[in-house]
């Protein structure tokens, strides 16, 4: 068969499979479409080709069995051995002899957390280990307030705050700590650990940067781990090497592509009880291009002239701040945390943080608790002042006073942390855990002498690389509260400072 025998017998063929084609059902309008689309767009024809053929060829693709077992097959007996084998890793470390004595001896408060509590045993001492700082929980408005919330309603939401757990108390308490900040908007969560933990990771993602101070809370640890970005540590409160830290993070990332980078600290430490240099920290976050987050858990409604934080005790402007975070618990007696900005970031955490969207929304009882707490705090500011006055007070009977302590905390703080002196450490040869047993005894004199008080109790600390290695000094810690005089205050220092003399002195 010559080439043209070959033209003519293929011509025919195609004239024959068009007549047949043509003759079946809806052809014509088939052929127009692929036509027509072929012309518009012939990327489209391409792909729904592909698609077509692939159908074609899963259709016409063997069967398999999804039951095919592609694992060993073991005997009982081997299972049996398998799981006498097995031991389970436990869900907490096993207590130590001296957690075990601590917890033997640890008074239980019965009633209320007031500054004089009555204990199981029928003893009424002074608390010093409460964050009641003013008194709030005697406050009969607020009793009255929280009990018309609760007869109105009920116990709680019982639901997350996207679904139907919002409620208008909700957002007025939202509206109340956004005016009193000075922020554009404010969102609630309902629990005050979960917060910052929360806020980090919906933000800093794998990849992303995050330079924090290695005294950072164990809640801000958390919400580092689970943010799982890479972590720059700088030294406590060091802005020099801050400063490094930034420097070496920028020139690391020049030719590396663009990635977001965020400054993690506190205000208030809760594991020193000293301050931030927020107007230091926010010329260098705008000098290297980071934003800042803030935890202001243990300053909101502690400083300042009106208890909005840090931003108001160093002048500066929260809208300066891009995320600051709080709680609601603590010093005003209610429960959960919040965290401020601009609309974005808050509206970004509705549907992107953890905490928000998987829990059950904040009781409206403290909800509506927290924002009366706050007018109580922008319209009666001489709460701040007495307590700021009796601070003052138990400085004059420990820091100055005492041969063998010295307090960590900024003088504004409430909570006062004691920590042993370097000499004396030294002198006494105490490692680690000789510290918190002899900070213990001094806590079991106290109490033995009517004052209760506490020992800085640090949560085991997040895994976060090898540069992470920083652990906080054994320390008392004791709270002032203005539920107390004057005189009371200057009894219960007085109390503590021999109560330390007396346990070092007895130390050989």
């Amino acid at each position: 068969m010559d080439f043209q025998d070959l033209h003519g017998w293929l011509l025919k063929f195609l004239d024959e499979v068009s007549d047949s084609f043509q003759k079946l059902p809806g052809s014509s309008i088939f052929l127009r479409y692929v036509k027509s689309s072929y012309q518009n767009d012939p990327v489209r024809s391409g792909i729904e080709l592909f698609l077509c053929l692939f159908a074609v060829r899963y259709l016409l693709a063997p069967a398999y069995s999804t039951q095919k077992k592609s694992y060993v097959t073991l005997s009982d007996e081997e299972v049996d051995e398998l799981v006498e084998e097995w031991t389970p890793e436990p869900l907490v470390a096993p207590l130590s002899d001296f957690e075990e004595a601590e917890n033997e001896k640890r008074p239980v408060i019965v009633g209320p957390t007031g500054p004089k509590s009555r204990l199981s045993n029928g003893r009424t001492v002074t608390n010093l280990a409460s964050y009641n700082y003013y008194n709030f929980i005697a406050n009969e408005t607020l009793k009255e307030k929280a009990i018309q919330t609760l007869r109105t309603y009920g116990v709680g939401p019982c639901g997350p705050p996207n679904f139907y757990g919002t409620q208008d108390v909700h957002m007025k308490t939202e509206s109340d700590i956004a005016a009193h900040i000075g922020a554009s908007a404010c969102i609630i969560y309902a629990q005050a650990f979960s917060t910052i933990s929360s806020v980090i990771p919906a933000f800093s993602k794998r990849g992303d940067i995050i330079v924090a101070d290695r005294a950072v809370n164990y809640m801000v640890r958390k919400g580092i781990q689970i943010s799982r970005s890479t972590v720059r540590w700088y030294d406590h409160n060091d802005l020099e090497d801050m400063q490094r830290v930034l420097e070496r993070v920028v020139k690391e990332q020049a030719k590396k592509p663009l990635t977001r980078r965020f400054i993690v600290t506190e205000g208030l430490f809760e594991n020193v009880g000293d301050m931030v240099d927020l107007p230091k920290i926010i010329e260098l976050k705008h000098r290297y291009k980071f934003r800042l987050i803030l935890d202001e858990s243990w300053s909101f409604g502690v400083l300042g002239r009106t208890g909005r934080g840090i931003t108001e005790h160093q002048n500066v402007d929260a809208a300066e701040v891009d995320m600051i975070v709080g709680s609601l618990a603590g010093p005003l007696c209610a429960g959960g945390g919040f965290c401020v900005g601009s609309d974005e970031i808050v509206e970004h955490q509705r549907i992107s943080s953890a905490a928000y969207t998987f829990s059950a929304a904040l009781s409206a009882m403290l909800a509506t608790t927290a924002s009366e707490t706050i007018n109580l705090l922008q319209t009666t500011p001489d709460i701040l002042a007495q307590s700021r006055e009796n601070i003052k007070t138990m400085w004059a009977q420990l820091d100055p006073r005492s041969d063998w302590v010295r307090c960590t905390s900024s003088i504004e703080n409430p909570m006062m942390l004691l920590v042993l002196k370097p000499e004396v450490v030294a002198q006494k040869r105490l490692s680690v855990t000789d510290q918190e047993v002899l900070l213990q005894d001094v806590v079991d004199e106290c109490l033995t002498n009517g004052i209760l008080i506490t020992r800085l109790k640090s949560m085991p600390r997040a895994s976060n690389g090898k540069d992470a290695e920083w652990e906080p000094q054994p320390a008392l810690k004791l709270c002032v509260t203005t539920g107390l005089s004057r005189k009371e205050i200057e009894r219960a220092g007085i109390t503590i400072r021999h109560a330390i003399t007396k346990v070092v002195k007895a130390r050989k």
